[in-house]
């Protein structure tokens, strides 16, 4: 079951964000050719492109986030003793995971009500095209639960305490990659 889950992640985080980033590409290509040198703009790469882009950049967010190298203001964070970065982290994550948790039923009501708009050239249904900010929100918010728990472990005595830097170490090991800093 495990390994099913991991095969729908990388999907949805690696896939999917690849395959629209290609298409974005090769449609952008194809734009640039008709306008400038057949000067016969066409109308749908437009839309392809904005489309394909939303779903690459929110989808690759998911994987960055996976990964812990998403971009973070860290200056007081790293200077922290382990049990503040401890401390950060828990209220960090259940801040944002509440906050994410609580606006889920809205994010699902919106995506469902741009149904019934369509894209100008394409007829595309706006929920298609903004689906995956419902993927997103679900998947980063069970990561952040799930290090809420992993901290939760820590603070009850089920795990040991340990800087940032190692858990990202470890996770990385654990992955088969190796850090290049």
């Amino acid at each position: 079951m495990k390994r099913i889950g991991q095969i729908a992640l990388d999907i949805l985080e690696i896939y999917v964000p690849a395959i629209s980033f290609a298409v974005m590409f090769v449609v952008f290509v194809v734009q640039v050719f008709y306008r400038y040198y057949l000067n016969l703009p066409l109308t749908w790469p437009p839309e392809v492109i904005s489309t394909t882009f939303i779903w690459t950049t929110v989808l690759g967010a998911c994987y960055a986030q996976r990964k812990l190298e998403h971009v973070s203001f860290t200056v007081v964070y790293e200077r922290l003793p382990a049990q503040g970065q401890l401390i950060f982290r828990l209220l960090g994550n259940s801040l944002v995971a509440l906050a994410f948790l609580i606006a889920l039923p809205a994010v699902y009501s919106y995506v469902q009500f741009m149904s019934f708009q369509r894209t100008t050239v394409l007829k595309v249904p706006f929920n298609v095209v903004y689906f995956p900010f419902l993927i997103f929100q679900v998947l980063i918010t069970g990561r952040l639960l799930y290090a809420v728990y992993q901290d939760l472990r820590v603070v009850f005595g089920k795990a040991p305490l340990v800087r940032d830097e190692v858990i990202h170490e470890a996770s990385l090991v654990e992955t088969g990659h190796e850090s290049i800093s």
